[in-house]
């Protein structure tokens, strides 16, 4: 029989893994410290642990991670977290993560593969443990708490540290850019420059000259010798967004570039070796550009070695709380007034919208929202006009919390997701989250308390 160390400083945690392992027919036993962790698998062999980052004390689950990582797979839990955590605990070897409030069939499906594999060590890539609940606010977005984005947060930990060309994929408005900065931010030439030049925003000669510089006299105005962007980025990063907007002639000079490692200044015939990484973003579908004979094939294979695709905000209805809050946030400070609020019926709306624009868009609802806000609450009825249709209204009468009880928890798992939902949204404000509560503080603490949620410090 398989046998499990559950670890979590949360009792009513540890005892729903325990009873959704001993549900499979695995051996399931619990720790409250990262101490008993420790103490329970020097008494005896576990063939998986399950572990909350954050225990409470002064080790957290990183350090079980890293005590245990060579004896079996080390699976990760956490309600709350960042790229760069979820980016160390793969450096570290964490087999993967899970996040909360986690679906009974994708903790039992993520338990099994781990059972089935063994130790990180014994084979599983580095990469594969990146799964985290991203909280840190970005303006553009690249934030959230949906499978599809911890996927992504998984894929940029994979490529981060190499040195491959990565095409980023994605509607307007998505966060190409974010995802970018993220795989340069995280890798090793972070250190360095990272350069981002629109291939669309320029004419053909003019994006020429821009990337790949120009010698003094090759054209009218070019009075002296300058380096283009692709110089500036030596040994950094260098991003090509909008790359489906180049010219047939535009690409071949991509090409060669790479395929070369070396690029010509207009007007010169000597090479300049350069060593950046490339990522490029589209929101074109370039397999299909291909197809139609406007985007060569050999560019495409070359700039899309790994493919990531970020989605639309409509195929992650979850994260729009989380994002139209700290969006609202940054809207009250810069219209100078105190803290805004989203009424519920303004939530509604803004989960029930599609999003043609994505994170983009909501951030500009947002921000329309704050400006003609009447009193501390934002209304529905404050919204953009485009969130007043009939359709819209429709669509924000059905629950927009359904993620919560997909997996039939019971009423006291039910009211603890509720509660760590609110809090989520709130930024931790006690306040705030007693009021959506409609409850006073002392109750609010004593939720808390029962169910071992630690309430940070008033904002």
């Amino acid at each position: 029989m398989k046998r499990i160390l559950v670890v979590d400083d949360d009792g009513a945690s540890c005892e729903l893994l325990r009873e959704i392992f001993a549900a499979e027919g695995w051996e399931a036993e619990s720790a409250l410290s990262p101490e008993e962790a420790l103490a329970a698998a020097a008494r005896g062999r576990f063939d998986l642990v399950v572990s909350d980052i954050n225990l409470g004390a002064a080790q957290t689950g990183l350090d079980i991670l890293r005590e245990l990582r060579e004896t079996c797979p080390v699976i990760l839990v956490t309600g709350f977290g960042t790229l760069d955590a979820a980016v160390e605990a793969a450096r570290e070897g964490a087999w993967d993560f899970v996040s909360k409030p986690f679906k009974v069939g994708e903790v039992v499906a993520t338990a099994r593969r781990a059972l089935e594999r063994g130790p990180a060590g014994a084979g599983a890539d580095e990469g594969d443990a990146v799964e985290n609940l991203s909280s840190r606010y970005e303006r553009a977005g690249l934030v959230g708490r949906a499978p599809v984005m911890i996927e992504l947060y998984k894929e940029i930990a994979r490529v981060a540290p190499s040195r491959s060309t990565v095409l980023v994929v994605g509607e307007s408005g998505t966060g190409k850019e974010l995802v970018a900065r993220s795989i340069h931010k995280h890798g090793p030439r972070a250190p360095r420059a990272f350069v981002a030049v629109n291939c669309g925003a320029f004419t053909e000669t003019l994006l020429e000259s821009e990337l790949f510089g120009y010698t003094r006299g090759s054209f009218t105005g070019a009075t002296s010798d300058h380096k283009g962007l692709w110089e500036e980025a030596e040994g950094g990063t260098l991003f090509l967004d909008e790359v489906g907007e180049t010219s047939p002639a535009m690409q071949v000079k991509l090409l060669r570039a790479l395929q070369e490692g070396e690029i010509r200044r207009v007007g010169s015939t000597r090479p300049v070796i350069v060593d950046a990484r490339v990522v490029a973003a589209t929101n074109r579908d370039l397999e299909k550009e291909v197809a139609a004979g406007r985007f060569r094939e050999d560019l495409f294979y070359r700039l899309s070695v790994v493919s990531l695709r970020v989605p639309p905000l409509r195929e992650r209805r979850g994260d729009v709380p989380l994002l139209a809050e700290r969006f609202l946030r940054a809207a009250s400070e810069n219209a100078g007034r105190g803290r805004l609020r989203l009424s519920e019926g303004a939530l509604n709306r803004l989960v029930a919208y599609d999003w043609p624009g994505n994170v983009r868009e909501l951030e500009s609802a947002v921000e329309y929202a704050a400006l003609h806000a009447r009193g501390a609450e934002v209304a529905a009825e404050d919204l953009p006009p485009k969130l007043q249709s009939a359709e819209v209204r429709q669509a924000a009468s059905r629950s927009p919390l359904a993620a919560l009880y997909e997996d039939l928890p019971s009423l006291d798992e039910l009211e603890r997701r509720y509660l760590l939902h609110v809090l989520e949204a709130t930024g931790g404000n006690r306040t705030r989250t007693a009021e959506i509560l409609r409850i006073d503080r002392r109750t609010l603490y004593r939720m808390a308390e029962r169910f071992r949620i630690k309430l940070d410090e008033e904002p």
